[in-house]
């Protein structure tokens, strides 16, 4: 008689597991498992495929009540696994521009055996994920088709139209770039009047503490110059002054013992100007001077070497930047140079042209043994988009409901990004998003690379409430 309570029970706990099984995920359980799937696509360029990426997006997408007309999967000719995703939410204002917002899929090459844990697997751990992608540029990624999952099952119904774009090839010199095939070839499928895309972060001190929150306007464009010498070589027994390493290695010093002069927009204007009064609050008052004076006077040369001698990534925001990054020469160890080659990678100031950067480097190096040669063009150099209160008070607004006290810091990004080939096809691309990185950069192209689960679900919400904000406005 005391074995009915306990079937009851029973009872009452398989119907109560029955029932907890069948309640939906909820919306964070299912962005961790978008995130989750989009990280563990492989999208490297050697061994993964963008496409596969963008149809499991577009799986998402369309699952969530999205029509076969609102999603648009394409691959380029010749590229079957560099295709990508342009998908439309309509808005009630068909006259108003829409508003973009761009992901790259592709990832940088990961090798396991390099690797903690696997690189395409994602890892939550320490209160971090761990993953090729967990950052750049997956975190974004899913944040956005997650965004429009959430519009279409809320009913949302913006003013402006709103477009989400993945595209492949941002990580790779000389593949297939999707924002400029679709810039050339599906302008319209994307054209929008302006465009949110990756670029900038949250600042984090090396003790963790938040330190500023930047929106990207404008970015340097990179590109590689070769610098090759060659002669007839001969037997190394026999040297001559006429040697190959040897003329390209005087040639690489002069490179090296030049500076670019610094250059200003409206971007890095800003940036110092808000980083002054960060770096007075911390008690670094000639610091701050020197940030307020090259702002006042962008002749003050003793403020800008101060500033740029300070932080690489602060001098790098200021100029042109060139930099030696690979070497190769000799055919033998026992015979004098025929051939001597060095890669020079530079990273050019918004409104620079690659020639007049190739023609600096010619003149610098002042030897006619010397071939200065400009190497495969990335894309265009791009101008910085306008730096406008439409854009800004949005997110000076959220930012303070999220991050008390965080000041928002315009930058130009001495990095590249696919805004470069957006802003320079005449679509204003801004980068925001609001993922807090400390001085180690997340890893970001390294080995484990990670992101803090506490950030990535801010930045969620963060950019989720943003865009509403954008796309109501007319």
């Amino acid at each position: 008689m005391h074995k009915a309570p306990a079937v009851a029970a029973a009872t009452v706990l398989l119907i109560a597991g029955a029932s907890a099984r069948a309640q939906p995920p909820s919306a964070e359980q299912r962005f961790r498992e978008l995130y989750k799937e989009l990280v563990e696509t492989n999208t490297s360029l050697s061994a993964g495929s963008c496409t596969l990426a963008a149809e499991r997006m577009a799986a998402r997408l369309k699952a969530a009540g999205y029509t076969d007309d609102e999603l648009h999967l394409f691959t380029a000719p010749g590229h079957p696994k560099e295709g990508g995703l342009v998908a439309v939410y309509p808005g009630r204002n068909a006259k108003l521009k829409a508003i973009l917002l761009l992901a790259h899929l592709d990832v940088v090459e990961a090798k396991r055996e390099d690797w903690t844990r696997d690189p395409f697997t994602l890892v939550e751990e320490n209160g971090n994920f761990y993953a090729r992608g967990a950052v750049d540029d997956k975190a974004e990624g899913a944040i956005w088709v997650d965004t429009l999952v959430r519009f279409r099952e809320q009913n949302y119904r913006p003013l402006r139209t709103l477009k989400l774009a993945l595209t492949c090839g941002e990580e790779t010199s000389g593949a297939l770039n999707g924002a400029q095939w679709l810039t050339q070839n599906r302008r319209d499928l994307i054209d929008a009047a302006f465009a949110i895309n990756e670029g900038a972060r949250g600042e984090l001190d090396a003790g963790g503490h938040r330190v500023a929150l930047e929106v990207q306007a404008g970015e340097k464009t990179s590109q590689n110059y070769r610098l090759e010498v060659t002669n007839s070589g001969g037997h190394s027994s026999l040297p001559v002054k006429d040697n190959a390493i040897y003329r390209l290695a005087g040639a690489l010093k002069k490179i090296e013992a030049y500076t670019f002069p610094p250059q200003f927009t409206d971007g890095n204007r800003a940036y110092f100007t808000g980083m002054a009064k960060i770096q007075a609050a911390q008690g670094q008052a000639a610091l701050a001077s020197a940030m307020q004076a090259l702002v006042r006077d962008p002749a003050d040369a003793q403020a800008i070497g101060l500033v740029s001698a300070k932080d690489p990534g602060w001098n790098a925001t200021l100029r042109t930047t060139c930099v030696a990054t690979m070497l190769e020469a000799g055919h033998a160890t026992n015979a004098l140079p025929q051939r001597a080659r060095a890669n020079i990678n530079c990273r050019i100031f918004p409104g620079v042209t690659q020639e007049t950067v190739r023609a600096r480097l010619e003149e610098l190096v002042a030897d006619p043994a010397v071939k200065v040669t400009t190497l495969e063009t990335r894309g265009p150099s791009s101008p910085p988009p306008p730096l406008t209160r439409e854009i800004l008070a949005p997110i000076e607004k959220l930012a303070a409901q999220f991050w008390p006290g965080v000041p928002v810091l315009p930058i130009l990004q001495p990095g590249a990004t696919d805004g470069q080939f957006l802003n320079a096809a005449g679509i204003p691309t801004y980068g925001i998003e609001p993922l807090f990185l400390g001085p180690d950069f997340g890893h970001i192209h390294g080995l484990n690379e990670y992101v803090g689960v506490k950030s990535l679900l801010e930045c969620r919400d963060f950019l989720y409430r943003l865009v509403r904000v954008y796309a109501d406005r007319k």
